[in-house]
């Protein structure tokens, strides 16, 4: 009989090979305490927390907490339903509503996670006979939603976009197709072009949907995202993001301005068919995202650590993903696994958390 777990081998083997050189797993980290946005107990150390995406520091904000304990107090734990039967509360379209001033658009869709905002737009809007045209580093999440819609993938080099203009060219013109971007790609921390990006992708009748989830809260005059800071906003389609980023809690959204959106509340199934985050979720976050429409002073701050961080670090000799730093993320190349996680580690061991090593390993697993 077959073994249905003998595909993951190699990844066994590259693991306890690694594993016997004496480096701690770097996923076997526990959180014991959470003194700050910046600061916590991990296994048994005070240590400094330089590789969470928890941004703009919403965790711990005051208003932010309240909010959430006054909604566990009124509306308990959860909501034991989807949206479409008894899982949307006034908190929900409350915090709807506040997506929509944030962005100033007309729509608005909560989702459980950030992965679910994807999975379930792009699934429910492409599907078979209609082609996702992607940046080849797009997150698992955009892969999984273009394969469960049976849409066309068609990728293309990274921030290329007169390969993104060759790929539009060559499908046919009365098919439908979605072109898919990110803001920031967080592997290496580098912000795509989005303008000339989407004037390629309109020119050929395409649709537009940024992924906003590391630049939303923070990059442009108002924190909505490389598309507002680029001058494009109102050219793209559709929205995505994470509250798990900037907002500080957990779930997802995609907010629009295109008039049939509403129906994707009853045809999206990761929508229909999921439980609706607590009541407390989305109490902090709604709280979250109004405080960040008035967060320009945390926005310089946070460019400016940034900075700081980009040219220390160059400054040291370190091989930095971007010449100049172009977003919160500044990631550091190594020259293989084994030398990334023992760099990992020896900073653990001196009391900073940076983000695990990670590695390409076939289509929209760079980012985990």
């Amino acid at each position: 009989m077959t073994d249905l777990f003998s595909k993951f081998d190699p990844l066994i083997q590259q693991r306890e090979t690694l594993l016997a050189t004496g480096v701690t797993d770097p996923y076997n980290l526990v959180m014991e305490k959470v003194v700050s946005p910046t600061v916590a107990i991990c296994n048994g150390r005070e240590t400094i927390l330089l590789g969470t995406y928890n941004y703009m520091g919403m965790t711990f904000d005051e208003d932010v907490i309240a909010a959430g304990k006054d909604a566990l107090d009124k509306f308990g734990s959860g909501t034991t339903g989807s949206r479409v039967l008894n899982g949307t509360y006034q908190g929900h379209k409350e915090c709807e509503e506040a997506l929509k001033e944030f962005y100033a658009m007309d729509h608005a869709m909560v989702f459980s996670t950030g992965y679910q905002a994807n999975l379930g737009i792009i699934s429910t809007i492409a599907g078979k006979g209609d082609y996702v045209i992607l940046d080849i580093d797009s997150h698992a999440s955009i892969y999984d939603g273009c394969a469960m819609g049976n849409a066309e993938i068609v990728a293309f080099r990274h921030n290329d976009v007169e390969a993104l203009e060759k790929r539009l060219k060559r499908l046919p013109p009365e098919a439908g197709k979605l072109v898919v971007l990110e803001g920031v790609y967080s592997m290496l921390g580098d912000i795509a072009p989005l303008k000339e990006m989407i004037r390629v992708s309109k020119e050929a009748g395409a649709m537009v949907l940024v992924d906003e989830a590391h630049s939303m809260g923070f990059i442009g005059e108002n924190g909505r995202g490389v598309a507002e800071a680029q001058g494009v906003l109102d050219d793209v389609d559709f929205i995505i993001g994470t509250f798990s980023k900037s907002v500080g809690t957990v779930g997802g959204f995609c907010v629009s301005n295109h008039p049939k959106f509403e129906i994707l509340r009853l045809v999206c199934r990761p929508y229909v068919f999921t439980a609706s985050l607590p009541p407390s979720v989305v109490a902090t976050a709604a709280t979250s995202i109004r405080k960040l429409m008035h967060g320009s002073n945390k926005r310089a701050h946070l460019w400016e650590n940034s900075k700081i961080l980009h040219k220390g670090l160059r400054d040291l000799g370190f091989t930095l993903g971007t010449d100049e730093p172009q977003s919160a993320i500044i990631a550091v190349i190594m020259p293989d696994l084994e030398k990334g996680a023992m760099m990992w580690e020896a900073l653990l061991e001196e009391g900073l958390y940076g983000a695990c090593p990670r590695v390409q390993s076939g289509p929209g697993s760079r980012r985990t």
